[in-house]
């Protein structure tokens, strides 16, 4: 731990979180702990944190599938949910493989298939120039690349064909369901990295629609969702020349729709 801490100041700042609604009080407590150097540094990321900036936000990083993800303020934090998305990505690619994750926000996805597979060639992008900024701190120094656009527009045209793993963590929370977020995210994440339009489904529509023409033959499209808006989901995706599976896990409480290219 960077500082030296006391038991009365550590039962204090449990106490401020506890107070400020954290329900993971003590374990938060920890994470500040060993990010603070000094006692008022301590002090200001209880004042961030108690006043509802996400915990990521505060210490500057998240756990994610045993990675540290570098992760700015205003930038969207990669849910433990999405673990799931993203080990089902590495379980399909192959070494060499070549590799694009869309809404790439903090990076989170194309940082863990590059420290999983060999060899693999990762392209990243996002429409958020924060979270651009964000991911190439996480992907580039790991050897892939990160582009500043809308969906596939900002990626080499070469990739057009080649691409065998294709993961997109689209916004899926339906325009009317936003504000019913935590704080955390409504007040603290972009609008653009939660809103999916009128159903939730109008970035995976945006996506599914270019899969293919990017897709290698038998390459795979990956997308989270709900469970309650799969069977759309799926609807969606056939209709744009895809084979669609749907893959769960009740732990994470994940869905996932895998989908190939004939």
């Amino acid at each position: 731990m960077s500082l030296n801490l006391s038991c009365s100041l550590r039962s204090t700042t449990v106490a401020r979180l506890r107070a400020a609604g954290c329900v993971f009080a003590e374990d938060e407590a920890e994470l500040l702990f060993s990010a603070a150097h000094t006692t008022d540094e301590l002090d200001s990321m209880v004042d961030r944190r108690a006043a509802g900036l996400p915990i990521e936000h505060v210490v500057g990083w998240a756990a994610f599938s045993g990675l540290r993800i570098a992760v700015d303020p205003g930038v969207f934090v990669p849910r433990r949910r999405t673990e799931f998305l993203v080990g089902q990505a590495v379980r399909l690619a192959r070494p060499g493989a070549v590799c694009v994750d869309l809404c790439c926000g903090s990076g989170a996805a194309g940082a863990v298939l590059l420290s999983a597979v060999e060899g693999l060639e990762v392209y990243a992008s996002d429409i958020e120039p924060a979270a651009v900024r964000c991911a190439r701190r996480n992907v580039e120094p790991r050897g892939g690349r990160v582009y500043e656009g809308d969906l596939f527009a900002p990626l080499p045209r070469s990739l057009r064909g080649r691409v065998d793993v294709l993961v997109a963590n689209v916004p899926y929370v339906p325009t009317r369901e936003v504000g019913l977020l935590p704080p955390e995210a409504r007040d603290h994440e972009p609008l653009v990295a939660l809103d999916g339009g009128a159903d939730g489904l109008d970035v995976l529509r945006r996506v599914a629609a270019e899969a293919a023409d990017w897709l290698a033959p038998g390459g795979r499209l990956l997308v989270e969702t709900s469970e309650r808006q799969a069977a759309d989901a799926v609807e969606a995706i056939t209709g744009c020349g895809l084979t669609p599976r749907v893959v769960t896990s009740r732990e994470l409480y994940a869905t996932v729709v895998v989908s190939t290219r004939p």
